[in-house]
C-alpha cells in the first residue's frame, strides 16, 4: 500500500565547479607557445519542478538527500570542463519550499513551473584567461567553487477549490466519491480517512476540484488527532464546506456544536500562505453548511431544526444523503457558483516580471568588522572576497600574490589600515585566517620571477625570517649597541 507524504526535511547539494587548468603550450619549435589551460565546468543546480503526474513526496521521503553533477576540470590546449549535470527533482503541484527559520522560499503552483534550489559553484579560471600584459604565462589555476548546500522543507498543500471539513465520520469521503469519480477509503470507524482526497466536480460549464481533508476534532490547531498535519490542505480552498452528521449518536454532539468547534480549530490556525501567496485566513473564506445522512429519519428531522441556525449567520444551508444522492444536485451548482464567484473575485495574478536592479558603481561590495573572537582580528565580509579566497591555490606563491592583488584593488588593503590593523593581526575572509602583513606590495601586478613563484612573497619571507631571529636574539641579550 502507498503512503502519503506531505511533509519531508530535504538536504540538497549542488556540484562542485571544476578546476582550472594551469598549462603552456608546448610545441617543436615552440618551447613556450603561451598559457593554454582550460576553465573548469560549472557545477550542476537542483532544481524543483512541478509534476501534474507527482501527488506526494513519497521520493523523498526515502531518499532525503539529492545532489547534482560536479562540473569536470579543465585541460591543456585550451579546453574546458564539461559542466556539471543539473538535478531536476519533480515535486507536486502546491508544493511549498520553507528554509530552516520557517520562512517560506518559494511557493510551487503550476505544472512545469521550476525553481532553483540550490545553485552549482562556478568553474575556476584557467591560465589562459589569466594571462595579462604583466603576467603573460601565468603559473597558477583558480579553484572551483563549492555549489550551494542546504536544508529545506517540502510541505504540500492541495490545489483545491472546495475544502470538506468535519468530525470524523461525517461522509465526507462518501460525499467526495458521489460528487466526482474518486474512489476514497470509506468505513465506519473514526479516521478512516488518512489522507486528503482529491476529486474533480463537473457542474455545467464551470469545473472545480474538491479536497476531504481528513476528520478535524477539538485542539486540532495545537496538534491534536490528524489536524495540525493536514489543516494546511486548507490554506489554498477558496471554499470551505462544513459536513455535519445529522445522525451521530454519541453524547454531547450535534449539528451546531460540532460547526461551532470546528470554526474555533479554523480561526486558531494561522496559515503560512496570505496576502500575495495564499488567500487569508481561513476564518475569512466562504462557507457552506452540509447537513448529511438526511436519509434517517431522525436525522432529517435534527436537520429542519437546525437549518435556521446557520442561515441566520449568512451561511447557505442543504440537506443532502451522500448514500441515496438526495440534494446533491442543488449543492453541485451551489459550489460551482460559489467558486465561481470567488475566481472572478480574486484572479490569478499575472507572473511577476523578474527585476534586475544593477549595483551601485561606488559600492566596495565588502565590509571589515572587528572579531569578537580575536583581540586585534578583523573579518572580511562580501561575495567577492570570500570567493576569491575560496578559488585560490594558497600552495602556488604566484596564486597567493594574484589574490593579494585583487583584494588590494577591491580596497581591502586600505580599509584594514583605516580601522588599525596592525602588522601580524589575524584577518578572516571565508574560511581562511592569516596573519596580515601590509609591507607586501599588493595592487601592483609585478612579474613573476617563474612560473609559481612572486618575488614579493619570497622578499617578504626574508623580511619575517630576519625579525623573527632579531626579536630572538633581543629575548636573550645578544644585541650589541649597533643592533639595538
Amino acid at each position: 500500500m502507498s503512503k502519503f507524504i506531505d511533509r519531508v526535511v530535504l538536504s540538497v547539494h549542488a556540484g562542485r565547479g571544476g578546476h582550472g587548468c594551469a598549462s603552456v603550450h608546448r610545441e617543436k619549435f615552440k618551447p613556450l607557445g603561451g598559457p593554454d589551460g582550460g576553465n573548469g565546468g560549472n557545477g550542476g543546480d537542483v532544481i524543483l519542478e512541478v509534476d501534474p503526474n507527482v501527488h506526494t513526496l513519497l521520493d523523498f521521503h526515502f531518499h532525503p538527500n539529492a545532489k547534482a553533477g560536479n562540473g569536470k576540470p579543465g585541460e591543456g590546449g585550451n579546453r574546458d570542463g564539461k559542466q556539471g549535470q543539473d538535478l531536476i527533482l519533480q515535486v507536486p503541484d502546491g508544493t511549498v519550499v520553507v528554509d530552516k527559520k520557517g520562512k517560506v522560499v518559494v511557493d510551487l503552483v503550476g505544472a512545469g513551473n521550476q525553481f532553483i534550489i540550490a545553485r552549482g559553484g562556478r568553474g575556476g579560471l584557467g591560465n589562459a584567461s589569466l594571462a595579462s600584459k604583466a603576467r603573460k604565462a601565468p603559473g597558477f589555476a583558480l579553484l572551483g567553487e563549492d555549489g550551494e548546500d542546504l536544508e529545506v522543507v517540502l510541505e504540500l498543500k492541495s490545489v483545491a477549490d472546495v475544502g470538506l471539513v468535519g468530525f470524523p465520520s461525517a461522509g465526507k469521503s462518501s460525499l467526495v466519491s458521489v460528487l466526482s469519480a474518486a474512489k476514497p477509503k470509506i468505513a465506519d470507524y473514526p479516521f478512516t480517512t488518512l489522507v486528503p482526497n482529491l476529486g474533480v466536480v463537473l457542474s455545467g460549464d464551470t469545473t472545480f476540484t474538491v479536497a476531504d481533508v481528513p476528520g478535524l476534532i477539538p485542539g486540532a490547531s495545537e496538534g491534536r488527532g490528524l489536524g495540525l498535519d493536514f489543516l494546511r490542505h486548507l490554506e489554498r480552498c477558496a471554499v470551505l464546506a462544513h459536513v455535519v452528521d445529522c445522525a451521530t449518536l454519541e453524547p454531547g454532539r450535534d449539528p451546531i456544536s460540532d460547526v461551532d468547534a470546528l470554526e474555533a480549530e479554523l480561526a486558531a490556525y494561522k496559515p503560512a500562505l496570505t496576502g500575495d501567496e495564499g488567500l487569508g485566513d481561513l476564518a475569512t473564506r466562504p462557507r457552506v453548511v452540509i447537513l448529511n445522512k438526511t436519509d434517517v429519519p431522525d436525522a432529517a428531522e435534527l436537520a429542519e431544526m437546525v437549518r435556521a441556525e446557520f442561515e441566520s449567520r449568512g451561511w447557505p444551508v442543504f440537506e443532502i444523503s451522500a448514500v441515496s444522492r438526495a440534494g446533491l444536485r442543488p449543492l453541485t451548482f451551489a459550489l460551482a457558483d460559489m467558486v465561481r464567484e470567488y475566481r472572478e473575485a480574486h484572479p490569478k495574478a499575472a507572473p511577476k516580471r523578474p527585476i534586475i536592479r544593477p549595483i551601485a558603481t561606488d559600492e566596495s561590495g565588502f565590509s571589515v568588522i572587528a572579531d569578537p573572537n580575536e583581540p586585534g582580528g578583523f573579518i572580511v565580509r562580501g561575495t567577492r572576497p570570500e570567493r576569491w579566497v575560496a578559488q585560490t591555490q594558497f600552495a602556488n606563491d604566484e596564486a597567493v600574490g594574484y589574490l593579494a592583488d585583487r583584494l588590494a584593488r577591491l580596497g581591502v588593503e586600505a580599509e584594514l589600515v583605516k580601522q588599525g590593523a596592525q602588522p601580524g593581526c589575524p584577518v578572516t575572509i571565508g574560511d581562511v585566517t592569516f596573519e596580515w602583513e601590509p609591507q607586501i606590495a599588493a595592487g601592483i601586478d609585478m612579474q613573476p620571477t617563474g612560473r609559481g613563484t612572486d618575488l614579493r612573497l619570497e622578499t617578504n619571507d626574508r623580511v619575517g625570517a630576519a625579525e623573527r631571529k632579531h626579536a630572538s636574539r633581543a629575548r636573550r641579550g645578544l644585541l650589541d649597541d649597533d643592533e639595538k
